[in-house]
């Protein structure tokens, strides 16, 4: 029910971002409009055929082979055939942050990387938990949902500036818009682009929760590594890079040292309602 419900919210999400789009674009006619689609899709295109590499690349991460990890063939191999599909790549990260993430465009190109840090700081059933949510992320094609909606959020930026050149050059454009309404396109088109940026992360996150505890058929499990990941991160963050700052997205856990206002815009959701979420699908407890 929460999975279908999560799906629903992207699709509507997605939409109305795509109406940011049409609404930015009448200030500058279908040439502003085409410019901006062409340049989104030239640089998330390339990121995402390269998302991959450039997130492993960020954590230093290294692939390791079954003779390498055993234990961790064991338990990915069993969740990506039940999910069908094939064996991802499997990477370790020499950091001591505990976190895993999942990257590639599509599940023939997908790589899954633990750090060292959540291999010391959970057991087993935990870690499978863990690695039931990044296939998840894989089998639900969630690299692919990420890259059109930083697209199409790349295209509100890009139009946002330049009606903030349009501005600075006489105040209009050359189709006669207002410069009220450029000056709020360059003020809220980019806000309000990131605020739905976050909350389809954090809509796919819950997805994946349910989808990794489906498959795994142990809720509590996740719902257990998530209290020590948030533990563990808040005592072992990443250094805040802004190298990191796609990487970091595609983590289980918010791997940064965060407080205050900040949690409201990150695009993780609150670890309590995950678990409280995982909770209920494990039903009362006996």
């Amino acid at each position: 029910m929460h999975s279908h419900r999560n799906g629903l919210k992207t699709a509507a999400l997605l939409g109305l971002m795509s109406a940011l789009i049409l609404l930015a674009g009448a200030q500058f006619g279908s040439s502003g409009l085409l410019i901006a689609l062409v340049v989104a899709l030239g640089v998330n295109g390339w990121s995402y055929f390269y998302s991959d590499t450039l997130a492993l690349k960020s954590m230093r991460a290294y692939p390791v082979s079954q003779v390498q990890a055993p234990a961790l063939y064991a338990v990915v191999a069993p969740l990506a055939s039940g999910l069908r599909i094939p064996m991802p790549r499997l990477y370790l990260s020499p950091t001591s942050a505990p976190n895993a993430f999942a990257t590639g465009r599509n599940p023939q190109h997908a790589a899954v990387c633990v750090t060292e840090g959540i291999l010391e700081l959970l057991d087993e059933r935990e870690l499978r938990g863990v690695l039931g949510h990044e296939l998840a992320h894989v089998g639900n094609r969630d690299i692919l949902i990420s890259s059109v909606a930083a697209a199409l959020a790349t295209v509100i930026t890009f139009l946002a500036n330049i009606a903030q050149l349009s501005m600075l050059f006489g105040g209009r454009d050359r189709e006669g818009g207002s410069v009220l309404s450029s000056l709020v396109l360059v003020v809220l088109g980019p806000l309000a682009a990131g605020i739905i940026q976050m909350a389809i992360s954090r809509s796919r996150e819950y997805s994946a929760d349910a989808t990794g505890a489906q498959i795994t058929g142990d809720p509590l499990a996740l719902a257990s590594a998530l209290r020590k990941l948030e533990h563990g991160t808040a005592a072992r963050p990443l250094v805040e890079d802004p190298s990191l700052a796609p990487t970091s997205s595609l983590m289980i856990a918010n791997p940064f040292r965060g407080g205050g206002i900040g949690r409201l815009f990150s695009t993780h959701p609150p670890m309590a309602e995950r678990i409280a979420r995982l909770e209920q699908m494990a039903g009362p407890r006996r």
